[in-house]
């Protein structure tokens, strides 16, 4: 399959700054129990805390390269990218798995905006050459006619050289 994506724009910035647009979707690295990307929430318990820990006991894994899809606005796509049971925790089959699945749900629900980190750099180490080159397989596997816009949430401290490497891709990017 040829990937198409001539109204794609991606915005690299680095993270703790405002979106440069509205979102619909973010891309949440995650592992095969979900306790990455948790956001610690305080919630009222309505039951012991005992069948709370059972149930987390029983709690079947995630399976690693596959992207879970948290409803809300904007909608959270948990890419599942570490094996916190593993060493290293990831794969880069898993990395290039997720990027694929995040961008075909994007599409499939009519995702016009995305956050998108890049995966396996957070809590792994995936050096960012190797996930731009991941990206750019992603994007030329994937149909995306709706998808317009990538905010490519890079940490501060990628080498330039990783800017040199995304322009070669085949979209319309701001650095």
């Amino acid at each position: 399959m040829n990937g198409a994506h001539s109204r794609l724009r991606v915005v690299v910035a680095a993270p703790g700054i405002d979106p440069p647009f509205p979102l619909d979707a973010v891309v949440v690295e995650e592992d095969t129990y979900l306790v990455l990307g948790a956001e610690p929430v305080a919630r009222e318990m309505h039951e012991p805390p005992e069948r709370a820990l059972e149930e987390a006991e029983v709690r079947e894994p995630e399976i690693p390269g596959s992207v879970l899809v948290m409803e809300g606005s904007p909608l959270r796509f948990l890419a599942v990218v570490h094996d916190l049971g593993e060493e290293p925790s990831w794969r880069e089959e898993w990395i290039a798995s997720a990027l694929v699945a995040a961008l075909q749900e994007a599409e499939a629900r009519g995702v016009r905006s995305l956050s998108l980190p890049m995966l396996g750099t957070l809590y792994g180490t995936l050096e960012a050459q190797r996930f731009v080159e991941l990206l750019q397989k992603a994007l030329g596997s994937t149909w995306l006619g709706r998808l317009e816009n990538v905010w490519l949430v890079v940490p501060a401290d990628v080498p330039r050289q990783i800017f040199e490497r995304l322009r070669e891709l085949d979209i319309d990017l701001e650095c």
